[in-house]
Formats: C-alpha cells, structure tokens, sequence
C-alpha cells in the first residue's frame, strides 16, 4: 500500500514536470520563474584585456582627486608622501567638520586606503580613521611634515605605526607643537 501512494506520487511528479517546465515538483503554489538576463555595466573589453576586475575598479570608481591623493600622500615612495608622524587638518562633509592631529598610521590597502589621525581635545586623547576613498571626505591639508629639520620634533619617525604616542601625550604634544628637544 505504501508503495503504491509513492509510484503515485512519483508519476504525479513526472507528469507535472513534463507539463510545465518551470513548476516546483514539491508544490503546486511555488513557480519558478526563468532567470532574466543581468545588463552589463562593466565594458567587458576591459576585462577581456586580461587585466581582471580590481585593476579596472581602481581606476574607475575614485574621482580624479582621490585618484591623485593616492598617487602622492598614500605612495610608498613619493617624495610628497603622508607619513606617520605629520600634522594633517581634514576637513569632511560630516561632523566634526575639521579634524586636526597627528598622523600615527597609513593603511595602504588600494582602494581600501585609510589612516588614523589622534588629537587631544579637552584632556581627551581622541582618535579617528579616515578612508582616502570615502566620498564624505575633502580634503586633507598638511600642516607640518613628518621628516626634515633638526630636533625630535622633526625628524622621521623611526615606526610605521605610533601608537605609542596614545601612552605619551607629551611626545605627542612635542610633535604636534613642534618643540625641539
């Protein structure tokens, strides 16, 4: 008997595929419907160069500026390059609309680009993250450049990352003030 209620079902099964293509055997209320085809936004002849998709979405998805900020402040080897320990003023489209302070560190990550500026602000050691990429973000102006000149205050720093400045508000005042010593 038991048999019988799955040779029955199964036929069921059959028949209703046979009959319509895009029916959910399991179902009589679910329909499938046909896949719509996707329009291309991507010129393919760009990627049929061989070059693949990140190099291509690189070059186009940053406005010219950033494109520029890039290809100086956050270059490994520009001579202009952003480098830990410099005194950068960003200004953004949100609040705080002016950021100013030291520069402890630059994720160089392409498009993904961002670095951490820290401040005191009312006794409180502040920091905040900034994406090179991110459309809320205008302009980066540097006040005074990390390297150059004599003293503590202006010579490169010797790390990449100065997250040691978070445990010493004095270097980091000394940095941000330019005192020599």
């Amino acid at each position: 008997m038991f048999t019988g209620r799955l040779r029955a079902l199964a036929r069921s099964m059959s028949t209703a595929a046979s009959t319509t293509a895009a029916a959910y055997p399991f179902s009589k209320n679910v329909i499938i419907r046909p896949a719509t085809a996707i329009p291309q936004s991507i010129p393919l002849e760009s990627l049929q160069k061989g070059k693949g998709l990140m190099p291509f979405l690189q070059t186009a998805l940053p406005p010219p500026e950033k494109r520029q900020w890039m290809e100086t402040l956050f270059s490994k080897r520009h001579p202009d390059r952003l480098l830990p320990g410099t005194v950068v003023t960003v200004i953004t489209a949100h609040a705080p609309n002016t950021f100013s302070g030291v520069v402890l560190s630059i994720r160089r990550r392409g498009p993904d680009t961002s670095f951490v500026v820290r401040n005191i602000v009312q006794r409180t050691g502040v920091e905040m993250q900034f994406f090179a990429n991110s459309p809320h973000l205008k302009e980066i102006k540097i006040l005074k450049k990390s390297g150059g000149g004599g003293g503590r205050a202006g010579r490169r720093a010797r790390r990449a990352k100065l997250f040691y400045l978070r445990h010493s508000p004095l270097k980091m005042t000394a940095i941000a003030g330019g005192v020599k010593g």
